[in-house]
């Protein structure tokens, strides 16, 4: 599901992008003396799924309520060079100061849906879904989240209060798999899970009896997976699997057939390129 943060979330991160981007005013729309509406369109610049026009129209009204902001697509749409994806008109000199700030966001979530719609394409006759990580840009996580779902990619946890993840370095400070969620265990509200992360049979072996939800096999051989997959499943069927650790488009679909319930990666934002659009004054 598709959801952007509550209205109140949003406006402070806006605002404040907004802020960066006009600084002391917009030197060379406010010279121009502009006093008239005009219209204007954004069009895609390469082919590439849309995300982030909700948020492009939000900037907009933030300058200016009266801006009418059109898209003639709806989010997640695949778009070709050329196409159209919504139309602009009102007060000129708003469209042009708000321009670089809602065409820089949507390229952005653009890209990482684009991302995330190959990545997922390529498992999608596999139960395991696409998860994200929190390999985020600072600032901009709850956005490139949101594109994630866009996708069609599935959020991980939002933040480090989101849920239990006990991983490599946790284990060394904890001394032990089981040192680690035996004291976690004692401190967390009932509601959450625990996943750990593992790299071999001995520490999944260790995961399962110390009771761990869910178990990340990390950076594991095609082969090393499809055994701990079979072993874990065996012991109970309960324990959600999840596989990462560079997970690429040549590699997902192996990772997939050893038949894990999720396959995280940072890739669709962190490697992802922005779709290029562009705004054009009618």
């Amino acid at each position: 599901m598709n959801s952007l943060p509550p209205t109140m979330v949003l406006d402070s991160l806006l605002k404040s992008w907004l802020c960066e981007d006009i600084g002391r005013g917009d030197r060379t729309t406010d010279s121009l003396g502009l006093n008239t509406n005009g219209s204007g369109q954004w069009v895609a610049k390469a082919k590439g799924a849309i995300a982030g026009l909700p948020i492009a129209k939000r900037i907009f009204h933030l300058l200016d309520e009266t801006i009418q902001f059109t898209p003639v697509i709806k989010e997640g749409t695949i778009v070709e060079s050329g196409q159209v994806i919504a139309n602009l008109d009102g007060d000129l000199a708003s469209l042009l100061t708000g321009e670089r700030v809602a065409l820089n966001l949507t390229m952005r979530l653009s890209g990482i849906a684009t991302m995330t719609q190959k990545y997922v394409e390529m498992i999608a006759d596999f139960p395991t879904e696409l998860v994200d990580t929190r390999k985020t840009t600072p600032g901009l996580r709850i956005l490139e989240k949101y594109a994630i779902t866009v996708g069609g990619g599935r959020n991980h946890r939002m933040g480090l209060d989101d849920g239990v993840m006990i991983k490599d370095n946790h284990i060394k400070a904890a001394g032990s798999i089981e040192k680690a969620i035996k004291s976690i265990s004692q401190s967390i509200p009932y509601p959450l899970t625990i996943e750990v992360e593992t790299t071999t049979l001995q520490e999944v072996e260790e995961a399962i009896k110390q009771g761990a939800n869910i178990i990340m096999l990390d950076n594991m051989e095609i082969s090393l997976m499809k055994n701990a997959v079979s072993y874990i499943r065996e012991q109970n069927k309960q324990i959600k699997i999840e596989a990462s650790g560079n997970i690429t488009l040549e590699n997902i679909r192996q990772v997939a057939q050893t038949g894990v319930d999720y396959i995280s990666s940072s890739a669709p934002i962190t490697r992802s390129p922005w779709l290029d659009l562009s705004m054009r004054i009618l």
